[in-house]
C-alpha cells in the first residue's frame, strides 16, 4: 500500500504574476500586511519578491512583462500543489487529459516542478518539494 507524505496534496506555493509589480507588492503590503524578501530572478528579468507574515514565507510576486509567452495573459495567481512524486503525477495528468506546458525541471532548494493543465484546461504547478534541512 502506497503511503503519501504530510505534504502531498498541499497547495504549496502561489505566486503573483503581474505586469505592476509596484502597485501590488504596495496593495498586498497595506490589504495584508507583508512584508518582503527580494531575489533576481534567475533568468535575470528583474526581481522575486517573497511575501511573509511574520517569518514565514506566503506568497511570491513576479513581474511577467518580459514574458513574452504570456503576452495575452491577463495577470493572476497560479499555484503549485506538492506531489510525492512530480514524474508519476505528470503521467496521471497526461492519462486523465491534461496537458503538460513544461516537462519537470530541478529548481535547487526549492523542488521538482512541472507545469501543466489539469483535464479542465486549468494551468497549475506540480512540486515534489526539496527535502528541508
Amino acid at each position: 500500500m502506497y503511503v503519501m507524505s504530510d505534504n502531498h496534496g498541499l497547495v504549496w506555493w502561489t505566486e503573483l504574476m503581474t505586469r505592476d509589480l509596484e502597485r501590488a507588492v504596495k496593495y498586498y503590503a497595506d490589504t495584508c500586511g507583508w512584508s518582503y524578501d527580494t531575489m533576481d530572478m534567475m533568468d535575470g528579468s528583474g526581481t522575486y519578491y517573497v511575501a511573509r507574515v511574520g517569518d514565514r514565507p506566503v506568497a511570491g510576486l513576479m513581474d511577467m512583462s518580459s514574458m513574452q509567452h504570456l503576452a495575452e495573459v491577463p495577470p493572476h495567481w497560479f499555484s503549485y500543489f506538492a506531489v510525492d512524486d512530480v514524474e508519476a503525477a505528470v503521467g496521471a495528468t497526461r492519462a486523465a487529459g491534461g496537458q503538460v506546458m513544461r516537462e519537470p525541471f530541478d529548481v535547487a532548494g526549492i523542488g521538482r516542478i512541472a507545469i501543466l493543465t489539469d483535464p479542465t484546461g486549468a494551468a497549475m504547478g506540480l512540486i515534489t518539494p526539496a527535502p528541508k534541512g
